[in-house]
């Protein structure tokens, strides 16, 4: 079942000239055959829990509680071959199991327990080929997810350039993912739809497209700067069909949207060092599209070492957004409206979330006295909109090398 979750923060590593290897005409021992190796596995666990009053499901009212356990394991190999190009492939699995107390008003006559359960697995593969000696990289990828009722099938590939100096980076990514949805209507509307867009247990396609370019600079020791954008087009059924809409007569409708979509956001992230111990990283994103939606995104995070092995940082991140077009709450719609929706993901509203993370690195005997485990990091993150929402999530991260 689709769910929409907001998440604290998401956590990103980054890895990054070695002399051409002689003719093996030359000189046969300037190159040996080499395997792939794996240079690290990362495993990745959160818990989140989130409430709320304003349920899709049930028209904008009612019940937002859910849960969320997700499990993501990656597995990093690499080898170079004769001319020292580093060949990378990453190999991640993950899944996540949840349940929705608004999943089973649905169907309320199905309901068996407090909360509907479901289970989404996704599967990614991604290459990447690395010229060390002219700084360039070339990556491409492919993924997948599976629930009941959606299936999705993702391709991906990008480009990546280093300046001589490699003070300078920029990057292209293309991406497109086709999906499948088995459309659920609520229970009453199932043998007199309310609209032509889709009968119940229909197979309906949507296809999402994104173009991301982004261009970092290293100013000096202490200032670095990157520019982002990820332009974004999609087409097919983008409403949630489950979702019911309560017009002001009292008559129920499902979600109906334009099966078209635009979106352009433009991002600036700035990390500057205060010092060998502290760091602040700031965020801004601007967020456009063609629904009626804009929005504003600010991060901090600061961050403080203890050791070099050891720091703290404290995540803050605030969120603005204009209502879409077509969402009204429960009850305002009325039987002129081609469109509506009274999800309260696409209405006006503000949003805070704050946190704290924790990072340890081996000192040289690992952690805990694992030799293999390189990296101990432990977050968590409190979210909260002004319309009642809010949610808790405790991620913990391993990487063993």
């Amino acid at each position: 079942m689709k769910k929409r979750i907001i998440t604290a923060s998401l956590l990103a590593f980054i890895f990054g000239n070695q002399s051409k290897a002689q003719d093996t005409v030359q000189d046969s021992s300037a190159y040996k055959k080499q395997k792939l190796k794996i240079e690290e596995v990362n495993f990745i666990s959160s818990y989140y829990s989130q409430d709320g009053n304003n349920s899709a499901v049930t028209g904008g009212i009612g019940t937002e509680k859910l849960t969320d356990i997700a499990t993501t394991i990656d597995v990093h190999l690499s080898k170079y071959d004769k001319n020292n190009h580093k060949h990378s492939l990453v190999a991640e699995i993950g899944v996540d199991s949840y349940s929705s107390a608004s999943s089973d008003k649905i169907d309320p006559s199905t309901v068996t327990s407090a909360s509907y359960q479901d289970i989404r697995i996704y599967p990614s593969f991604n290459y990447t080929f690395e010229n060390e000696d002219k700084n360039y990289s070339l990556n491409a990828g492919l993924s997948g997810s599976v629930e009941f009722d959606y299936t999705s099938i993702g391709a991906n590939a990008g480009f990546t350039k280093l300046s001589k100096d490699k003070n300078r980076e920029f990057s292209v990514k293309g991406m497109a993912f086709f999906d499948t949805w088995k459309v659920i209507l609520p229970i009453e509307l199932r043998s007199n739809p309310s609209d032509n867009e889709a009968n119940h247990l229909d197979s309906k396609p949507r296809t999402s497209y994104n173009l991301g370019f982004a261009l970092s600079q290293v100013i000096n020791r202490e200032f670095q700067i990157a520019f982002l954008t990820d332009l974004g087009y999609q087409q097919g059924l983008l409403a949630t069909k489950f979702n019911r809409v309560y017009l002001e007569t009292g008559e129920v409708k499902s979600e109906k949207l334009p099966d078209t979509r635009l979106k352009i956001p433009f991002g600036v992230r700035a990390n500057y060092f205060l010092g060998d111990n502290v760091v602040l990283r700031s965020y801004y994103r601007y967020y456009w599209d063609d629904w009626g939606i804009n929005s504003h995104t600010i991060s901090l995070e600061p961050s403080y070492k203890f050791s070099a092995f050891s720091s703290i940082s404290i995540p803050y991140r605030f969120y603005t957004q204009s209502a879409a077009d077509y969402f009204k709450p429960f009850q305002k719609h009325t039987v002129l409206d081609d469109l509506y929706t009274s999800d309260y993901d696409l209405s006006k509203f503000n949003s805070h979330m704050i946190g704290a993370s924790y990072r340890v690195l081996d000192s040289g005997n690992g952690i805990f006295h694992v030799k293999r485990i390189n990296t101990l990091e432990l977050r968590y993150g409190y979210y909260t909109r002004d319309n009642g929402l809010n949610s808790h999530i405790v991620t913990l991260l391993l990487k063993f090398k």
